[in-house]
């Protein structure tokens, strides 16, 4: 009884840093982020019945199946959220049937949380990114796709898939990884360019003269 205890906690510990204090302040989806928690709690339940009843094992992981197939086909996820989806789901299944010794659940389901802290940091990769490009040429050649992509993403491009070429309708939709180019470049050419130069001025500004005295130099004048 102490180690479901143990296990429990673990499980409410470990979930609420992973949905509050790491995807939702990363990725901003209160849907998802309740998603998460319905799941995890779920398995942790159905898990902990299982294993005190005679169902095998079998069962439990055959009924884990399914549910994950039906909730990956009834929406589209990116793999940053499929895999913090796999993570709630192992962390209910490893506190639900909460093994001995007692700290081995606490201990698993911390080290998952660390995981994800660290693989999905800002820091980490955070100048390669991931789109897909829908250009209105046909590329043919690659080093001119490459061309074209570095110019209009202002990035070096790493790796690129062609998933349409169009030669018809001249166009070309193509899956592109690249490195956004930094603002060290434009910074520094600013601080090399030259200097413009600016007009002295003159030592002694002209005398703004009353009306009264243009007046008299113009009638002396004449």
């Amino acid at each position: 009884m102490q180690n479901f205890w143990i296990a429990l906690a673990a499980n409410v510990v470990a979930m609420v840093v992973l949905v509050c204090g790491i995807y939702y302040r990363r990725h901003f989806r209160k849907d998802l982020a309740l998603a998460y928690l319905a799941l995890n709690f779920g398995i942790f339940g159905v898990t902990m019945l299982l294993n005190g009843s005679g169902a095998g094992a079998g069962l439990g992981l055959g009924l884990f199946g399914i549910l994950s197939i039906i909730r990956l086909r009834s929406d589209t996820l990116t793999q940053e959220e499929v895999a913090y989806y796999f993570i709630s789901l192992a962390i209910g299944l490893i506190n639900g049937l909460h093994p001995d010794p007692a700290w081995l659940s606490p201990a698993l389901s911390f080290a998952m949380v660390l995981v994800m802290f660290v693989a999905d940091h800002p820091a980490f990769g955070r100048r390669t990114m991931r789109q897909t490009v829908t250009l209105d040429t046909a590329y043919a050649q690659q080093h001119q796709l490459h061309a074209a992509l570095a110019d209009l993403l202002n990035a070096k491009v790493l790796r690129t898939v062609v998933l349409e070429l169009d030669m018809v309708r001249d166009l070309t939709i193509v899956d592109v990884r690249f490195r956004a180019n930094t603002t060290a470049g434009k910074q520094q050419q600013l601080v090399d360019a030259p200097a413009i130069e600016s007009i002295p001025a003159p030592l002694h500004p002209p005398r703004v003269r009353p009306s009264g005295e243009r007046d008299l130099a113009q009638r002396q004048g004449r």
